[in-house]
């Protein structure tokens, strides 16, 4: 286990369930995001995301499910995904822990083929809770999208004294359309499950405040720290894997080096530039005249 901290913005190498239980206080974050492992069998950098059976997944969860809820203070919320095979599991057995309020869909497109003999996944469940359901951050002005019936099909609504149009914009609803991130996407990484600056924009604008603490036990990439940053909160990111870790110092700009390593972003195969090298005759390489005279 290693901890590197820099200006209310701590990333920590280890297995989640041990830091937090060892690390992360009881009642000390305002809101938690969690993308764990879906048990789907994706590669994370050689470590194969497949549990030997259903229930020692969901045990698992289960497990950091419960450590999550206590790091949280009694405002806080948790932000939780999964898989959608194993969702309805998550959702029963949070219901006895925490209030549920939203239960999300992140819709993305997708130009592949997702499947020939059965319906093909184009979403992902979110599990939005909280623990009081009556005291939360949810600042609704600050993710305001369009509302077409009223910023472009400006119909009356009639119902009002007097009638007038209807509002131009409004709380999204429980349907949120981002794209994944692609390969040549900016903010692209390299991790197979890495998600999008503007699903953590909205979650984090939503619910916590400048100064908040947000702690995500599975960073991956640290998009999750690396919002919480631009958006002036504090951040507590969580990750296994060395590679990652790296990923996330630079991104946070935290270091510039990792035990002798440089920290720069991969380059990417179409970034490379073909370097065009003088013509030169193939002769004059191995020859050079003197005198008159060629000398080898």
């Amino acid at each position: 286990m290693e901890t590197l901290e820099y200006q209310n913005h701590k990333i920590i190498q280890g297995d989640s369930l041990e830091v937090l239980s060892a690390e992360v206080p009881d009642n000390s974050v305002d809101l938690i995001f969690v993308d764990p492992p879906y048990n789907i069998g994706k590669n994370f950098n050689g470590h194969k995301d497949k549990w030997a059976t259903d229930e020692d997944y969901l045990s698992w969860c289960y497990r950091w499910i419960d450590l999550c809820v206590n790091k949280l203070r009694a405002n806080g919320s948790m932000y939780i995904m999964t898989s959608t095979q194993f969702m309805p599991y998550l959702d029963i057995f949070l219901r006895k822990k925490m209030t549920i309020l939203s239960r999300l869909i992140w819709y993305y497109d997708s130009s592949g083929v997702q499947a020939k003999n059965y319906y093909g996944s184009m979403y992902e469940p979110i599990l939005f809770c909280v623990k009081d359901p009556d005291h939360y951050t949810f600042n609704a002005n600050d993710i305001l999208v369009e509302a077409k019936t009223g910023a472009k099909r400006k119909l009356i609504d009639y119902r009002k004294n007097p009638p007038q149009v209807y509002n131009s914009e409004k709380v999204p609803g429980n349907v949120w359309e981002f794209a994944r991130v692609r390969y040549r996407m900016d903010e692209y990484e390299n991790h197979p499950t890495q998600k999008p600056i503007a699903l953590l924009e909205r979650i984090i604008k939503a619910s916590s405040n400048v100064g908040d603490t947000v702690l995500d036990p599975f960073s991956g990439t640290f998009t999750t720290s690396y919002v919480a940053q631009q958006l002036g909160r504090k951040s507590i990111g969580i990750e296994l894997q060395e590679d990652y870790v790296k990923i996330g110092l630079r991104r946070l700009q935290l270091a510039t080096e990792y035990k002798g390593e440089k920290l720069q972003k991969e380059i990417r195969s179409f970034e490379t530039k073909k370097v065009d090298l003088p013509k030169v005759p193939m002769f004059n390489l191995f020859e050079e005249e003197l005198d008159g005279a060629l000398v080898y």
